[in-house]
């Protein structure tokens, strides 16, 4: 959990169980409370395969096969055309499409670090 996202978990262990210094903590202590978080703690979700809890995925399937029933009522949908976007595939590829936009930029030394932050800055 460290690894994947230690802000998070720094984060949750102080919502959950007010623990600002997770170092004060014995690491079975941390681990027993870091595997107690509910699902929908910052942590759980940066580590799952989609970007929300687990209530909130469920709630998208049920509007998404609401919305297909309704759809399947329409002259649209007896004809099998303008079928409705799913928001489950929608949420399931917002974590696909954020990680392909990031850019992982580093530098060989510092004054290449300062040079291309003067660049950006305009300076």
């Amino acid at each position: 959990m460290l690894a994947k996202d230690e802000d998070a978990l720094i984060c949750d262990m102080a919502q959950y169980y007010h623990v600002f210094r997770m170092q004060d903590l014995p690491v079975k202590t941390l681990a027993i409370l870091a595997s107690g978080l509910p699902d929908d703690s910052r942590i759980k979700i940066a580590m799952s395969p989609v970007d929300t809890s687990p209530q909130m995925l469920m709630l998208s399937m049920i509007a998404d096969r609401l919305g297909i029933l309704a759809w399947m009522q329409s002259k649209d949908g007896a004809k099998n055309r303008n079928r409705p976007p799913s928001i489950v595939e929608a949420i399931k590829n917002a974590r696909a499409d954020r990680a392909a936009k990031k850019e992982i930029v580093s530098f060989s030394s510092g004054d290449a670090f300062l040079a291309a932050q003067k660049r950006l800055l305009g300076g």
